[in-house]
C-alpha cells in the first residue's frame, strides 16, 4: 500500500496496468504531436506525478525541440525527479516544472492555451460526477480550439467509469479522437479534440477539488485513476 503520492508513483516499475497505461497515454502524446500545427506546441500536465508520460514521449519524438509548456505536480518529490529529469533530457528551455496546486488556474498563466492538456490520474481522484463536470468544463481555460485533451480513468466494482467520462467530454464541445482500454480491460485512456473557442483564463479561479489519497490504491487492485 503506497503512502504517499510519490511511492505510488514507484508501483509504475512492477504494475502491469500502470505500465500498459503509461504506454498508452504516451502513444496518444505522441499522435497529439504529430497531429499539432507546424511550430511551437505548447503542453500543459496537471497533477504531472515527475512528468515520465510526457518526458518519456518527447525523449523519441521527431518534433520534441517544438514542444514548450508547464508540469504542476503538488508533491515536491515528483516534482524535484520532474525538474530533474527535464535538465537531463536538455529540455530545460522549454519544459518548467513547478511544485504547486494544479487546481489553481494561476499556475497556467503565460503558458495557457495550450495545444495539448494532460489531465491523467486525476478523474478518478473526484468525489463525483459533478466535480468531473466541473473540471472538464474548465479545461476551456487551458483550450484553444483544436486542442487535444488526454485523460484516463479506471474501472472498479464492475463500473465502466470511463463511459461517463467519454459522454460529458462530448456533452462540453469536445470530440473523441481515441479512446482504449488496457489489456486488463479495467484502465481507459482517451483523448478528445476541443471544437470550442476557449475561455479567458482568470487569476486563482480553482478548476477542481482533487480527493483522492494514494493508500486507496493496492497492488492487487490499481484501478481507480
Amino acid at each position: 500500500m503506497a503512502k504517499t503520492w510519490f511511492e505510488w508513483h514507484d508501483l509504475y516499475n512492477t504494475e502491469p496496468k500502470l505500465q500498459q497505461r503509461l504506454q498508452i497515454v504516451r502513444e496518444y502524446i505522441w499522435n497529439a504531436i504529430d497531429a499539432s500545427p507546424p511550430g511551437k506546441i505548447r503542453v500543459v500536465s496537471l497533477c504531472a506525478g515527475d512528468g515520465r508520460d510526457l518526458l518519456g514521449t518527447l525523449a523519441s519524438h521527431p518534433r520534441k525541440n517544438d514542444v514548450y509548456g508547464r508540469l504542476v505536480e503538488l508533491n515536491p518529490q515528483l516534482a524535484d525527479r520532474g525538474k530533474a529529469s527535464v535538465e537531463s533530457a536538455g529540455l530545460s528551455n522549454q519544459l518548467e516544472f513547478i511544485n504547486g496546486d494544479a487546481s489553481n488556474s494561476s499556475n497556467y498563466i503565460g503558458v495557457a492555451p495550450a495545444d495539448i492538456v494532460i489531465v491523467c490520474g486525476i478523474f478518478g481522484n473526484l468525489a463525483d460526477e459533478a466535480e468531473l463536470r466541473r473540471l472538464i468544463g474548465n479545461l476551456p481555460l487551458l483550450a484553444k480550439k483544436g486542442s487535444f485533451a488526454l485523460w484516463t480513468r479506471g474501472h472498479s466494482d464492475g463500473v465502466a467509469y470511463s463511459d461517463t467520462v467519454r459522454r460529458v467530454f462530448q456533452e462540453k464541445e469536445f470530440e473523441e479522437v481515441n479512446f482504449q482500454l488496457t489489456l486488463t480491460g479495467d484502465m481507459g485512456v482517451g483523448v478528445h479534440r476541443y471544437l470550442g473557442e476557449g475561455l479567458p483564463l482568470a487569476e486563482n479561479q480553482q478548476l477542481f477539488e482533487f480527493s483522492g489519497v494514494p493508500d486507496k490504491y493496492r497492488s492487487v487492485s490499481i484501478a481507480a485513476n
